[in-house]
């Protein structure tokens, strides 16, 4: 604010009318002032609550002040000099105070017990089929990699507009299972071999546009699906293949388990976060810890001519594979903006939701139990 408005001293006509008699055109509110004047001054700005220049003569000319009464019936009262006095205002009631949110639970994100009852029907299912014919079980696995590849191959086209030719997967992929069984890893490797080529030829009836990424997708599915599970039918061929295979159940399981509960309860650090933001480096010391007591018990008892000390590597082999099959998956489904590969399975989502650790877990296990005990 410009001190001469304050310090300059009140001209002719300001305080009342001026020699020369009321300016026409004037504002009818307000103090009159002359022509002369009104070039040289300058209003003072307005502070709400604080009264414009001239004090008290503003109130008694009926000019406007932004600090008056707020309601119709509250009016001021003036003191002594002319000058209103404030009105005590009684002091606003404290808003009542809310209730502090309660603290939320932590859940486990899926229908818990859909899941372990789902859970526990598929391992009967399992050890029924495993301990009674060999040749059951090696079907079980078959239907498990058909569904598989039905899962994958539908969110491919779904999401990304991949067509994965499914007819030569799905025979593939059971004849890649069989003949791992019956021929070990050449019949394997030659099935793999025979499935690709029927991926390329298959497509060739379509037009080409997509040709190649088609292609691609349905190597790579006739790759991470039916070889990868191959494996667990060269287990079952030992003379000790069912206990073989159960030990893989068993500790992969395992680890997921103590994965999940250590991580439910204790997880804090993420592992990968743009992976999985659900996986903690808690949870894979869980992992870790679960499968490696597992695996020492399981090389102990259940194996012949194992050991407890080669039960423990073979447990962090496995808590690292489940782990890394775990990330794989959740890479593809991250890619494919889905949270599962199906509805198959309440509480689980799909098979290959719950194939998603077993798969690269067993070629790692049939390997190292070979290591250890032999091809049995």
């Amino acid at each position: 604010m410009n001190d001469s408005s304050w310090g300059a001293p009140p001209q002719a006509g300001f305080w009342g009318p001026s020699e020369q008699g009321p300016v026409q055109g004037a504002a009818p509110a307000g103090p009159a002032y002359d022509a002369h004047n009104a070039q040289q001054t300058r209003p003072m700005p307005i502070v709400p609550g604080v009264p414009a220049h001239g004090g008290d003569q503003d109130d008694d000319r009926g000019a406007a002040r932004l600090s008056g009464p707020l309601f119709r019936d509250d009016t001021p009262q003036t003191g002594s000099l002319g000058t209103p006095s404030q009105k005590p205002q009684e002091p606003m009631p404290s808003p009542a105070p809310q209730p502090a949110p309660a603290p939320q639970k932590k859940s486990a994100g899926r229908d818990l017990g859909a899941a372990i009852g789902v859970g526990v029907g598929l391992g009967a299912v399992i050890v029924a089929s495993l301990f009674v014919v060999k040749a059951v079980f090696v079907g079980v696995i078959a239907v498990a990699v058909v569904v598989g590849l039905w899962e994958l191959t539908s969110r491919l086209e779904e999401r990304k507009g991949i067509k994965a030719p499914l007819v030569p997967l799905a025979v593939g992929g059971a004849a890649m299972v069989v003949s791992g069984y019956v021929r070990g890893a050449e019949g394997a490797w030659v099935a793999m071999a025979l499935t690709a080529l029927a991926v390329l030829v298959w497509r060739m009836t379509e037009p080409p546009e997509g040709y190649l990424k088609d292609v691609t997708a349905g190597v790579f599915a006739a790759f991470y699906v039916p070889f990868l599970a191959t494996f667990v039918a060269m287990m079952l061929t030992a003379d000790d293949g069912p206990r073989r295979v159960l030990t893989f159940l068993l500790l992969t399981v395992v680890s997921d388990t103590g994965a999940y509960a250590i991580g439910w309860r204790f997880g804090k650090h993420k592992l990968a976060p743009r992976i999985s933001p659900g996986k903690t480096r808690e949870g894979l010391f869980g992992a870790v810890t679960f499968a490696m007591v597992g695996g020492a018990l399981c090389l102990q008892f259940l194996i012949e001519g194992g050991t407890w000390w080669q039960g423990l590597i073979l447990g962090l082999a496995v808590a690292a594979t489940a782990t890394l099959g775990d990330l794989g998956e959740s890479m593809i489904k991250r890619d494919l903006g889905i949270k599962d590969m199906g509805t198959l399975l309440p509480g689980h989502g799909g098979i290959m939701d719950r194939l998603d650790s077993l798969l690269p877990t067993a070629p790692v296990v049939w390997l190292l139990l070979v290591l250890f005990v032999g091809s049995g």
